[in-house]
């Protein structure tokens, strides 16, 4: 089983909403990057690595082949802050989207700690939840400076199975857990993550989207069972 965290950085990029229609038909969008978000979001990721006992983390960019990124900020940013942590014994190294879409799925144990814009945070995110058995066991959160919100990792929204009693409630307890630990209540927070991994582990009460016939509801009383 493959266990990598992925840092995007949620703010710029394509998703600063800086479009308009210059013409009927033409859409134009500014993709913006600034230095003091990149530094940010790559201190994050390596607080977040020391934090948390991982040993690398792995900047995705675009800078190949984007000639205005090619000494700023996605790639070179990182790299910068990666060397006032060297000490630390945390391994640094960049990779391209597109080489880093193909490595998650032929070699995914080569990522521990993963930072990266906006754009391919999002694409990543669902290659990165489909290793690991989908959107419904994949937790997330959203830190900003005053704010933290908390929800699954991967988006997808279900609607399909929408009131139906379906759907895999792994990914909302696990956010639950990151939660309780921003608020310091680790003790809480592992109690009810283990007892979540305790379920999914033995395999015997599975939602539809882990191959099998349980329901919301069943899915959540095992893990009510399993709180010491």
């Amino acid at each position: 089983m493959s266990d990598f965290a992925l840092i995007r950085e949620n703010t710029e990029g394509e998703y600063s909403g800086l479009e308009h229609q210059s013409y009927p038909g033409v859409v134009e969008s500014l993709k913006v990057s600034t230095r003091a978000k990149a530094e940010r979001i790559s201190r994050f990721a390596f607080d977040f690595a020391l934090k948390n006992g991982r040993k690398k983390v792995t900047c995705v960019h675009k800078a190949k082949h984007h000639e205005t990124w090619r000494w700023s900020l996605p790639q070179h940013v990182p790299r910068r802050v990666a060397e006032e942590y060297s000490s630390s014994g945390i391994e640094y190294n960049d990779m391209i989207v597109d080489n880093t879409s193909m490595q998650l799925v032929a070699k995914p144990k080569q990522f521990d700690v993963m930072v990266m814009p906006n754009l391919y945070g999002a694409i990543v995110s669902n290659i990165g939840a489909a290793l690991v058995g989908g959107p419904g066991v994949v937790p997330g959160c959203n830190v900003g400076r005053d704010y933290a919100l908390f929800e699954p990792g991967c988006r997808h929204v279900a609607k399909d199975i929408m009131g139906q009693d379906r759907a895999n409630p792994a990914a909302m307890i696990l956010s639950a857990t990151m939660m309780l630990r921003h608020l310091g209540l680790d003790h809480i927070a592992n109690n009810i993550a283990s007892a979540t991994f305790q379920v999914l582990n033995a395999g015997k009460i599975k939602t539809a989207d882990m191959g099998g016939s349980s329901t919301t509801s069943e899915f959540t009383a095992a893990v009510i069972k399993n709180l010491v």
